[in-house]
């Protein structure tokens, strides 16, 4: 399988995969888990399932939005690039998240696994024609998009509001909160993004972040075991210093 770069346009080769609908981990916590088996039956018959590799591109701003997505294993950025070439990252997904979904015909935002990632894809026209028969799926897509629109206003406030030190404490909230929604203990974070992502969501540089992290571990509010991994040994300090 050729391999592509993070600046190609064109999206990486998708693997197609046998469907694993009765094996997946984010199916209690995603859009489908409030079909039944008929419905779930008819939702997967839509459906393939693909594989992406790490750094590389599900689909790309401005592409044709011909296809919406559920991210079942992996994790994925989402990010805008900017007229004078700079990147401002828009959130991180995880199992049991939809991307891609828009009323536009072309994808609004850039998408790319951090992870090898699996997703459920989906062609966009017939998700849209079975939602008339499916309301359960398409009330659960709807919450979905109220709390995509509820978490970029948080962003906004986080870019436009608070200091380097409570955006920090904030994203180490948000992925604790994420690791307790995917069933996993809360004061263990995993970050399959690298300094330089999590730079482009909260707006500083990388110096910063390492700085101020390394501030947070000086005053035993957290412990970092990796790069890719920190505990939270004072969750409500964070919290305080997190507005």
């Amino acid at each position: 399988m050729s391999r592509f770069t993070i600046a190609n346009r064109n999206p990486a080769p998708q693997r197609v995969l046998v469907h694993p609908c009765d094996t997946c981990g984010a199916r209690d916590h995603s859009a489908c888990a409030s079909l039944n088996d008929e419905e779930q039956r008819r939702l997967v018959s839509i459906m393939t399932t693909i594989e992406v590799g790490p750094q590389r591109a599900i689909f790309n701003e401005t592409d044709p939005a011909d296809h919406v997505f559920s991210l079942t294993a992996g994790a994925v950025k989402i990010f805008k690039l900017l007229s004078d070439g700079r990147r401002q990252v828009t959130g991180f997904l995880f199992p049991g998240d939809f991307l891609g979904l828009t009323h536009n015909e072309a994808y609004a935002y850039s998408a790319e696994a951090l992870t090898t990632s699996r997703l459920c894809r989906f062609p966009r026209r017939r998700l849209e024609s079975l939602l008339d028969e499916l309301p359960k799926l398409e009330r659960q897509l709807l919450g979905m998009a109220s709390h995509e629109l509820a978490a970029a206003q948080d962003q906004m406030m986080l870019l436009g509001r608070k200091s380097a030190r409570e955006r920090v404490a904030s994203f180490l909230l948000l992925m604790s909160a994420t690791a307790a929604r995917q069933g996993n203990t809360d004061d263990k974070v995993s970050l399959p993004m690298n300094r330089g992502d999590i730079a482009d969501y909260l707006g500083l540089t990388v110096e910063t972040i390492s700085r101020t992290l390394g501030q947070l571990k000086a005053k035993g509010l957290i412990q970092m075991p990796s790069e890719k991994q920190i505990l939270l040994t004072r969750k409500g300090a964070l919290e305080e210093i997190s507005g």
